[in-house]
């Protein structure tokens, strides 16, 4: 489920999927970021002086963020305070495998901590990363508590009123299957005639609902629909051979599949996509250029893909970095 509303923590929609650190670890109590991995190392204060502190030993993509270099142009477009203080990034727990804690139960790790880290160790900036409730972190940007918000945040409309994104990535929704697809899962109308299961509230089951009304008005067979009340429990019925599929948000069966030795795959669910976004203030336009011109500059080099190719959503990769959906 991405993050749609500040009302509704996540959620989805159909789709397809068309298709970074220094982390260092700024334990300044003035942001209350949280330690990741180096604890004890001093943040940087200045980007003549910088020096990346290695990415979190259980960040997938620590190689590669490790050797992401900073760029001194980019660091020359911030204000003072963000180089000596370096970025202060917010993101929510609990959505494996775009964030989620370490085994130590405090370090942030996944997709968004993972690119966040290569895009300061690229404006040549430490980076703390705090935890925070879905619906504090918009106003938590607003009121200057943060710099940037990496939380699987849908770029809309009426999110843009109060803030500008830098989109990095861009979600729908996808089947988890058996290794190899048996079942031939794909497009929508696939489903037809199939057993598919999903957790008992949502999207999901809204999307797969939607799915059913459209076999049933153009004369297939309708879909049985096997409802659960956690995600686990859904894709079991995949793994016990009870359902051809289970429906989920694509970076969730990506991950499920990844972590399922090598028992499921997860296949697109043909559909529009959306844009996820880097939330920043609407304050200091030169931040957002910087940190569009850090992500571009990640995906020519080719450290973005390597990164989303380490937590196995790779398919969630957008061609540029473009703001506002380029509206």
């Amino acid at each position: 489920m991405h993050r749609l509303a500040s009302s509704s923590k996540k959620s989805f929609s159909p789709w397809v999927l068309a298709s970074i650190a220094v982390s260092a670890a700024l334990l300044t109590s003035a942001c209350g970021g949280q330690s990741l991995s180096g604890v004890g190392a001093e943040p940087t204060l200045s980007n003549s002086a910088f020096t990346a502190v290695p990415a979190p030993s259980e960040d997938l993509a620590k190689d590669v963020i490790d050797a992401v270099k900073p760029d001194a142009e980019l660091t020359s477009m911030l204000p003072a305070t963000m180089v000596s203080e370096g970025l202060r990034m917010t993101t929510s727990e609990g959505y494996p495998p775009m964030e989620m804690f370490a085994t130590d139960g405090e370090t942030l790790v996944g997709v968004d901590p993972s690119l966040g880290r290569a895009i300061a160790n690229k404006l040549g900036l430490a980076i703390s990363i705090k935890n925070e409730d879905f619906n504090a972190q918009i106003p938590g940007i607003t009121t200057g508590r943060y710099d940037i918000i990496m939380s699987s945040m849908t770029d809309n409309e009426e999110r843009r009123k109060t803030v500008s994104f830098v989109d990095y990535v861009q979600s729908g929704s996808g089947w988890v299957v058996k290794k190899g697809n048996p079942a031939s899962m794909g497009a929508p109308e696939t489903a037809c005639g199939k057993t598919v299961s999903v957790v008992d509230n949502g999207s999901s089951l809204s999307l797969l609902e939607d799915f059913d009304k459209e076999c049933k008005s153009s004369g297939k067979a309708s879909i049985n629909i096997l409802k659960f009340a956690g995600d686990q429990e859904a894709i079991l019925q995949v793994r016990n051979g009870r359902a051809d599929a289970a429906v989920n948000d694509y970076p969730v069966a990506a991950y499920r599949a990844q972590t399922s030795e090598s028992i499921l795959d997860a296949v697109i669910i043909d559909g529009p996509t959306s844009p996820w976004g880097i939330a920043i203030s609407q304050k200091d336009p030169k931040v957002i250029q910087a940190v569009q011109k850090a992500l571009q500059s990640l995906i020519e080099e080719g450290s973005y893909e390597k990164i989303l190719q380490a937590w196995n959503v790779e398919k969630m990769a957008v061609p540029s970095a473009i703001v506002n959906d380029g509206k």
